[in-house]
């Protein structure tokens, strides 16, 4: 009789263990713009999304403004399996491989509809490279087309000779040296300080940067030089990833296509709102002197020549495939 009550037992937990639902699971998210900015709201609801559509099986719980890890090593973070997922600015890449610094290109996409054919002619090429480092696009974002910031007009292309120009990339910082601009590299938390001190004088980013910090404290002019647009992208660590059952990798993905597309609406309603808000906080907002977009335009084509040549048959292909 006892051994009947040991087996009628043994069957009882059998069947309540295969019953129990999924273990829930938490993926710490480092980004790392402040909850102002659109990307992270984006990547807030990205995050909901995930969590509704796996019933609570995977939570994404994020910590903005690189209060956990800071930008520079967010990507390698990620690799390495400190943190599941992440989001940087791509073009942050560019001395790993010039293919991540195609976005940043000045004058090459200048629109919007331009940033969606550069990324889709880059992206694979993108997702191939950083596969060997075991990492998996999610999805990735434009920013606003980037505009010049300076500490008092200028005019010309002479008032950028001597300087300090706050440089995030290798293609930022080549772009200020073509200028004749000193390249200084500084967080976006920083910019305040940089400025006031004269670390930096002038900046190249979007309208969200510079209302998000607000610029209007440390700076007085904004051109609209509408450079280029480049992206924040999201990536998860592969194993992570496929660690993950089949409905899940499929909520996650289904969710980026959505962050994907909602993040460009957000970013092109971002571009005209906090241009308005520049000017309504005292920025002068106007547009570029012909002698400034001379030296831009012809700043951007050699960089262009630079990076076609050091791109290869890679950045061939996606320039062919971005020029059909």
């Amino acid at each position: 009789m006892a051994h009947l009550r040991t087996l009628v037992a043994s069957a009882a937990l059998t069947l309540s263990l295969g019953a129990a639902p999924a273990m829930a699971e938490d993926w710490t998210m480092p980004t790392p713009y402040p909850d102002a900015t659109f990307h992270t709201q984006n990547i807030r609801q990205f995050a909901e999304d995930v969590d509704k559509a796996t019933n609570g099986e995977l939570k994404i719980i994020v910590h903005s403004a690189g209060s956990l890890i800071k930008h520079p090593e967010i990507k390698n973070a990620v690799r390495g399996g400190t943190v599941p997922i992440g989001e940087f600015f791509l073009s942050r890449l560019a001395n790993e491989d010039p293919i991540f610094a195609v976005d940043s290109l000045p004058f090459l996409a200048t629109s919007y509809d331009e940033a969606a054919k550069l990324w889709a002619a880059s992206r694979p090429k993108i997702e191939e490279k950083l596969a060997e480092q075991h990492l998996k696009v999610l999805y990735a974002v434009p920013w606003p087309p980037q505009g010049l910031y300076t500490k008092g007009a200028v005019d010309s292309a002479e008032g950028l000779k001597g300087v300090k120009m706050r440089s995030y990339n290798s293609s930022l910082e080549r772009l200020a040296q073509l200028l004749g601009a000193v390249p200084t590299q500084v967080e976006v938390p920083d910019l305040p300080q940089a400025f006031a001190t004269g670390v930096v004088q002038a900046m190249i980013t979007s309208p969200s940067t510079g209302a998000n910090s607000k610029a209007w404290d440390f700076l007085d002019h904004y051109y609209d030089t509408r450079a280029w647009l480049p992206k924040n992208i999201v990536v998860v660590n592969a194993r992570a990833f496929d660690a993950l059952s089949t409905d899940v990798q499929k909520a996650v993905m289904d969710a980026a296509a959505a962050a994907e597309a909602r993040g460009l609406e957000m970013s092109m309603a971002e571009t005209d709102a906090q241009t308005k808000v520049l000017a309504e906080n005292g920025i002068t907002v106007a547009a570029p002197s012909d002698d400034l977009k001379e030296a831009f335009a012809k700043a951007g084509a050699t960089m262009a020549a630079e990076w076609a040549e050091s791109a290869g048959e890679d950045g061939k292909a996606i320039l062919d495939a971005f020029n059909k």
